[in-house]
């Protein structure tokens, strides 16, 4: 992943840990605050919201010990590799579309950044600026030519 993926998830970490958790661990004290808790519906309630965050922070905390921050400044620039951004023309297509190649939880499909590892980005890997490119998706076929390969 890039130092950017690698600080927005370490990012949600710290917010979930420092603003969500005290606020469910408040609802627990609360809860218990009214007696038995074999009954005690807010109280199994908020230990459940609290099993689910927590399970959701070691998630996060799992990829980011298991990361490989890669600079994507220093891969070789004439070619598309991880951390790339690629302006595109579909064949008989007018405009482009500019796509960037990152790591899982690093996806914003709506800017353009699209995992490395998709049917559409393993379709531009390797590939170099001018190349035309065809790329099998899950429900057809689209041609493509490489216009630009950039690293940011």
């Amino acid at each position: 992943m890039t130092r950017e993926g690698y600080n927005k998830i370490r990012a949600e970490i710290e917010r979930l840990e420092t603003e969500e958790m005290p606020v469910i661990l408040d609802r627990i004290a609360n809860a218990r605050a009214e007696g038995d808790l074999k009954e005690n519906a807010e109280y199994h309630g908020a230990r459940e919201s609290q099993g689910l965050l927590q399970a959701r922070i070691n998630d996060m905390k799992s990829k980011l010990g298991r990361a490989v921050i890669l600079d994507p400044a220093a891969m070789p620039q004439d070619e598309v590799r991880f951390g790339a951004t690629i302006k595109v023309q579909r064949k008989g297509g007018r405009g482009t579309e500019t796509y960037t190649l990152v790591g899982a939880g690093e996806e914003d499909y709506d800017s353009g950044k699209i995992l490395a590892t998709s049917p559409l980005a393993q379709g531009f890997l390797g590939k170099k600026k001018g190349e035309t490119v065809t790329v099998q998706l899950p429900n057809r076929t689209n041609e493509f030519k490489i216009i630009d390969v950039a690293y940011t």
